[in-house]
């Protein structure tokens, strides 16, 4: 299934596409700080980020239906992204993640992104729970989870799938008949 748009008060949430490559790049994607939070690798080229842009606009594309990239809306730019980073089909369950650009941060873009996030994915795709988590350490993080409509778990499908307790995340959920 490839995911539409959807769009918030400042920001549009769509499918990426190559053009996004320089301000990736400029905003987020090469910055050792941001990529190494949520596990990524840092990119340094727009060559780089073309073979990460391939996996990401393909039909056949690594996840290519369930990411998106942010866009704010005054500027243009792409700030960041959301997505869902694993899917369990089997209890309709996704794993969403989410980054902002340094320069952009403090905003509430990330908290806004996941709330339209939470909003599209019930009415627009067979998910019935969604679950995040950040590691303690990861302040911000945990801020936007905080504030969003998600509410704090025991554990979430990765740690189950895994037969391992979380040690150091802290896990969040919501489900569809909730919100």
């Amino acid at each position: 299934m490839t995911a539409g748009a959807f769009e918030t008060e400042r920001l549009l949430c769509r499918p990426f596409r190559y053009s996004d490559a320089d301000d990736m790049l400029r905003n987020w994607a090469a910055d050792p700080d941001i990529q190494t939070e949520y596990g990524e690798p840092v990119y340094t080229d727009i060559e780089q980020l073309k073979g990460l842009l391939d996996r990401y606009v393909s039909p056949d594309g690594e996840k290519s239906g369930y990411r998106w990239a942010i866009i704010e809306k005054s500027s243009g730019e792409n700030i960041g992204q959301i997505a869902f980073c694993k899917i369990w089909e089997d209890c309709l369950t996704a794993e969403v993640e989410y980054c902002i650009g340094k320069h952009f941060w403090g905003r509430g873009y990330a908290g806004e992104a996941l709330d339209g996030l939470i909003g599209y994915a019930f009415s627009n795709t067979p998910f019935v729970k969604l679950e995040a988590y950040h590691r303690a350490e990861n302040a911000k993080s945990g801020r936007v989870l905080e504030k969003s409509r998600m509410h704090i778990t025991q554990t979430v499908q990765r740690f189950v799938r895994e037969g391992i307790l979380p040690e150091g995340e802290i896990c969040y959920c919501i489900e569809k008949m909730k919100i």
